[in-house]
Formats: structure tokens, C-alpha cells, sequence
């Protein structure tokens, strides 16, 4: 019986170890996705911002006079 018993206790540490490392797993995860989004919304803020260029697509350009 002590023996189950001691078995179960070391049983627990192991299981109680490995929830500690999946929630350090699960708290570095959602620290990078904040971040990420953090990035991503800067680059749609700025990508918004930039003004549209002053150069026409090459299929809209006209020739040069000479031509």
C-alpha cells in the first residue's frame, strides 16, 4: 500500500512539473501573438498612411513625344 502510495505522489510531481512548463509554454505564446499584433497593426496603420505614388502603372504611362 505505501508503496502505490509513494508511486501516486511521484506520479503527481511529475504531472504537477509538466502543467508548470505548458503554462510557461501557453504564457510565452499569447506574449507573442499580443506582440505580433502589436506589429501587425503598426504596419496596417503605416501602410494606410503611405500616399499613393505620384507614378502611373506601366500600362497606364504614355510614350515619350519622340515616339
Amino acid at each position: 500500500m505505501e508503496t502505490r502510495l509513494t508511486e501516486v505522489e511521484i506520479r503527481l510531481t511529475h504531472q504537477e512539473a509538466s502543467l508548470e512548463e505548458l503554462n510557461q509554454a501557453l504564457i510565452q505564446q499569447q506574449q507573442l501573438i499580443e506582440r505580433l499584433q502589436r506589429e501587425l497593426n503598426l504596419v496596417k496603420t503605416r501602410l494606410l498612411a503611405v500616399e499613393a505614388s505620384p507614378v502611373a502603372p506601366q500600362s497606364e504611362e504614355t510614350p515619350p513625344p519622340h515616339y
